[in-house]
């Protein structure tokens, strides 16, 4: 391979972190002694007891596929582990887990005692950026797990978003779209998370400055099943739209009555104003974007 290959692919990628250089030598405060630790386990791969092995704390991914670790368990038991996994040494009788958890996970569901690994001296920005670094390569992370997983990297490793880029092969626009991600209401990176709205929807609703009209389109295309291009229309249609200014500021209602008004939001997905006099009467005030809308809000009326 040459060097220039190298360069290309994910940034400087696992090989460029790794350091497979024979010169190479442990980082401080890497847990590693540099006189024990020889060229054969900087490069060679060793059988790891897994009950030798801690988990990689920096790991980004949060779930794992249970049916896809029992199939992967289900041909270690027959074929063995093929892929080593990589670790780093903690102490005389101790490793850390770099990389390769699912296959960890896995080969423990086949009743394993040994593993394969390789044996590396890393520090703990080289653990955080090794790990996510082969989780993008290899385990397709939805998108809300590697905004978070970014995050964690410039904020734990002192990172600009161009340096990141460039750790990750990734431009600085699409880092920063990712960590835009982190700025959409909860409701909705809960439904990126679990990819009821895509990367391409959840990039159009970012263009809508007002969470209200953010949660409106994120329920139409829950409900209606709308294409990104039809999500794109709508938030096009919705930001041309002027929204008057109240003529005079009122106070906020009592707080039962504040609370029943964020129900009725919740309930219409859009902003409901709930206006109440000091003789007890008052108003309700339910907007709609569009004739669809109403309709949607008729129905919920049961009208």
């Amino acid at each position: 391979m040459t060097s220039f290959q190298r360069k290309t692919g994910l940034g400087r990628g696992l090989s460029a972190l790794l350091d497979d250089s024979e010169s190479a030598s442990p980082p401080k405060n890497s847990g590693v002694n540099p006189v024990s630790e020889t060229r054969q386990e900087r490069n060679a791969i060793g059988h790891v007891s897994i009950s030798e092995i801690e988990t990689n704390p920096f790991q980004p991914r949060t779930e794992f596929d249970q049916v896809a670790l029992n199939e992967l368990a289900d041909s270690i038991r027959v074929q063995g582990l093929i892929q080593p996994i990589t670790v780093r040494k903690n102490g005389n009788n101790s490793y850390q887990l770099i990389s390769g958890e699912r296959r960890l996970r896995a080969s423990k569901l086949a009743g394993l005692t040994e593993i394969p690994a390789y044996i590396r001296s890393a520090n703990d920005q080289q653990m955080l950026e090794m790990a996510l670094i082969e989780n993008i390569q290899r385990e397709n992370l939805n998108a809300i797990e590697i905004a978070l997983s970014f995050q964690q990297m410039m904020e734990e490793c002192s990172l600009k978003q161009e340096q990141l880029g460039e750790r990750v092969g990734k431009n600085r626009t699409t880092v920063a779209n990712y960590l835009r991600l982190l700025k959409l209401p909860p409701a909705i990176q809960v439904s990126i998370r679990d990819q009821k709205i895509s990367m391409g929807h959840a990039r159009a609703l970012i263009n809508v400055d007002d969470i209200d009209k953010q949660l409106f389109i994120h329920q139409e295309i829950i409900d209606k099943g709308l294409s990104v291009r039809k999500v794109e229309e709508l938030v096009r249609s919705i930001n041309s739209v002027q929204i008057k200014p109240a003529a005079v500021a009122k106070p906020l209602p009592p707080l039962e009555y504040q609370k029943l008004q964020n129900d009725l939001t919740s309930k219409f997905a859009t902003k409901v104003k709930l206006k109440v006099g000091q003789n007890g009467k008052g108003a309700i005030e339910i907007p709609f974007m569009s004739d669809q809308d109403l309709n949607r809000i008729m129905e919920l009326l049961d009208w």
